[in-house]
């Protein structure tokens, strides 16, 4: 894989990456409608190979929130075109790494020594490289070790990325800036925790003590001396990533076994620890030798309140689904509906999340749930275009919601995405129910 030599950290340099990725999209389009022109049977798939391509190019140049953007969208098979989510999937931990004198350079400057000096061998080709760091692998006392070196101004890129983001999300979901402004401060706030290694360090180290005694899970042991704010050093995980291996021929019975880990180890942490890794992507996870899963990447945690939890489950409660007095109470307490929401209005969103939640807590309702079949996807990818369509998702659109569901739900949905790309039956059931005037008065 070819390597970069440096990275666009000033803002005028990314975000004329951004308008050259544009340009590039626009000049795929007018080759697209020309051969419509002579070709009327002209498929689209080739104009959406194309724009995958040149967007996913300019992204993994970049790197950092840009890269994470592509990353995220990678992780939903059902939400992009297949041409997008396979052009994307690298950014999971095949993106170009950066060269390896660069990256030493930047070890250097944040730990005060050369990696060579100390770490017994230290290979400065990347292993894996993603959208925040890259990994490479080390030796010391006969330890083997997972570095993670992130890649240099990135952390300082954030916000300025972010801006140029903002008037597309805003157009795109036709909402005000001021309404999109606490959930951008969110999506910010944790990209700039992610490009904290130290904090990730800490998050880490919490989930994996709370979480050590579920079986068929594997974690590693971090290392605070060997590691600081841009590195971050850990014992090197053995096992195949899990987007690859999941492409692989695999006994059903596995299959289950590492979907069912993944579940537990969700299930745990959302309903005992209240702290998510809320990344869920295949490319944090890989499978070992012997046949269990192995957690590697906690970029991403988020720690969840006691209110929104209560909330989020009362929701999905089936006895306040079916009551329109418990359901108005949940979405006042997830900020769904407030003081100046109409009754037209409650009724929608009422209805809308009635729907919603019948479909959320199908894997719960049952023993078993096989997360390989594509229908229940369907289902989801149905109501999600039958709601858009209706015309009082316009007339009472806007952003609206508790900041928090942003990574609660990209927790769950990633993790449902992932078990179903492995194809697995797991063995769910629903935590205690929540009813709605006990948590939420």
């Amino acid at each position: 894989m070819k390597e970069q030599n440096s990275i666009p950290v000033g803002k005028v340099a990314r975000a004329g990456r951004f308008a050259g990725a544009g340009v590039k999209v626009g000049a795929n389009y007018v080759t697209y409608f020309a051969k419509k022109i002579v070709n009327p049977e002209t498929e689209r798939s080739g104009l959406d190979k194309a724009n995958a391509r040149d967007i996913y190019d300019a992204l993994s140049n970049l790197k950092g929130s840009a890269l994470k953007m592509a990353q995220m969208l990678a992780s939903d098979q059902h939400l992009l075109p297949a041409e997008y989510v396979n052009a994307f999937r690298p950014s999971q931990h095949k993106a170009p790494p950066l060269s390896g004198p660069l990256i030493v350079q930047v070890f250097k400057k944040s730990m005060g020594a050369a990696p060579q000096q100390l770490f017994d061998t230290f290979n400065a080709n990347a292993v894996n490289a993603a959208s925040i760091g890259q990994v490479h692998k080390a030796t010391k006392d006969g330890k083997n070790l997972a570095v993670k070196i992130q890649y240099p101004g990135i952390a300082d890129a954030i916000s300025s990325d972010l801006q140029l983001v903002k008037p597309f999300a805003v157009r795109l979901l036709n909402v005000k800036e001021s309404d999109v402004r606490p959930y951008f401060e969110e999506v910010e706030a944790k990209l700039k925790e992610e490009a904290d290694y130290v904090q990730e360090l800490n998050g880490a180290e919490t989930i994996i003590q709370g979480c050590a005694n579920l079986p068929n899970l594997v974690f590693p042991t971090y290392y605070p001396k060997w590691s600081s704010d841009r590195i971050l050093t850990m014992d090197w995980v053995e096992g195949v990533p899990l987007v690859e291996w999941a492409q692989e021929e695999q006994p059903q019975e596995l299959r289950d076994k590492i979907g069912q880990a993944m579940w537990d180890f969700y299930d745990h942490q959302m309903h005992h620890l209240r702290l998510l890794h809320a990344d869920p992507h295949p490319g944090n996870f890989l499978v070992t030798p012997d046949g269990r899963l192995g957690v590697v990447d906690f970029g991403c945690t988020k720690s969840v309140p006691e209110d929104f939890y209560g909330a989020y489950f009362a929701m999905l409660n089936p006895d306040n689904m079916h009551d329109d007095a418990a359901m108005e109470k949940t979405l006042y307490g997830l900020n769904i509906l407030t003081d100046t929401s109409k009754p037209e209005e409650r009724r929608f969103f009422i209805e809308s999340f009635r729907a919603l939640s019948g479909l959320l807590r199908r894997p719960f309702d049952a023993a078993e749930f096989d997360f390989g079949d594509q229908q229940y996807f369907k289902d989801i990818t149905a109501l999600g275009e039958a709601l858009s369509k209706d015309p009082n998702s316009t007339k009472f659109g806007g952003a609206r919601g508790s900041k928090h569901i942003l990574f609660v739900n990209r927790a769950y949905f990633g993790l449902f995405n992932t078990l179903n790309l492995i194809k697995a039956r797991v063995k769910t059931g629903m935590p205690a129910l929540v009813d709605a005037d006990v948590v939420l008065g």
